[in-house]
């Protein structure tokens, strides 16, 4: 059995489960650079099983066709957009969830704060600033008394806006199923889309990409926003027009943004977003965290131990 682990950037994957456990019969390979999207069938064309690490390496119908060994895929977290779970099916491939540790959400709120108290207070362009020799170039802004919209009030979305309420802000949310009794429950206003881009000093979005949701931030919506707004998203880059994003960015029709989420991640060593003086970026770190991918990894060994025992566990695609 040849199983490939996709996408360790941190090495960890040895350390994390006793991948040898398997016995000498299970041969394992760890890429610990990602691969490009157009080597991918080519480097993955002889594993048996594929443990892949959330959505960075896509699994579309035709990948699927082109890896005529694969009989086990596992996602790291229990939902994937990037997989074609029919198409798996219908070549027989089993495809399996590794969840990862219970706070994973919280971590991802709080990268959401350290986008947000990095734009308030102008951290990236102080510290650098502080390196070359310069004193307060920036004035940072106050929390207190401004208005967060969260958008998607859901374990994130609550997390977030319980911050805000800390902070002393105005806080609204809106989603597409949103109700004022969840919002209430939550201590927050519920108010409608517009009303919350329009009148927020920073908006953050905390929803599952899927068709309804995507591009729900859409040119009209950054267009409401305030010049001095900031918009962070540490969810999916789906959610965001990207297009109008990056001219409303570089027009400075916005203040700046938060991101760590991109369309295509690695993001590019190229990509325009990388100039720009008015954004905080970060490289899809909201889910990482050691207890997470020592949950991720442990539960990817156990998969693949129930796979080849022939009883699959978390099966995605049944």
């Amino acid at each position: 059995m040849k199983i490939a682990i996709l996408d360790d950037y941190h090495d960890v994957a040895r350390r994390y489960a006793d991948w040898t456990s398997l016995g000498g019969d299970s041969q394992v390979r760890i890429f610990n650079s990602h691969i490009p999207d157009a080597q991918v069938e080519a480097e993955l064309a002889d594993f048996d099983v594929i443990v892949a690490m959330r959505e960075r390496t896509p699994f579309p119908a035709d990948r699927i066709q082109a890896l005529p060994k694969l009989r086990l895929l596992i996602t790291t977290g229990m939902r994937n957009n990037a997989i074609d779970m029919a198409a798996c099916k219908a070549r027989g491939v089993i495809v399996c969830g590794a969840p990862g540790d219970a706070l994973a959400a919280t971590a991802t709120a709080e990268l959401a704060w350290a986008h947000i108290l990095g734009l308030f207070k102008h951290l990236p362009a102080e510290d650098a600033a502080m390196r070359r020799g310069m004193w307060q170039t920036a004035m940072p802004e106050p929390l207190a008394g401004r208005r967060l919209g969260v958008v998607g009030l859901g374990k994130l979305g609550a997390a977030v806006a319980r911050v805000g309420l800390a902070f002393g802000m105005d806080v609204v949310a809106w989603s597409p199923n949103l109700n004022d009794e969840r919002a209430r429950e939550a201590g927050v206003t519920r108010v409608d889309k517009h009303e919350l881009f329009a009148t927020s000093d920073v908006v953050s979005l905390h929803l599952v990409l899927s068709d309804r949701t995507r591009n729900v931030v859409d040119a009209a919506a950054l267009a409401a926003m305030k010049p001095t707004a900031y918009l962070v998203n540490t969810s999916r880059a789906g959610l965001v027009d990207q297009a109008a994003l990056m001219d409303a960015l570089v027009k400075f029709r916005l203040a700046g943004a938060g991101l760590d989420v991109y369309p295509d991640e690695p993001l590019s060593p190229t990509d325009p977003v990388r100039d720009l003086d008015n954004v905080i970026l970060t490289p899809h770190l909201g889910y990482v965290s050691r207890e997470n991918f020592e949950a991720f990894y442990r539960n990817a060994l156990e998969a693949v131990r129930a796979w080849r025992a022939g009883a699959p566990v978390r099966v995605l695609n049944a």
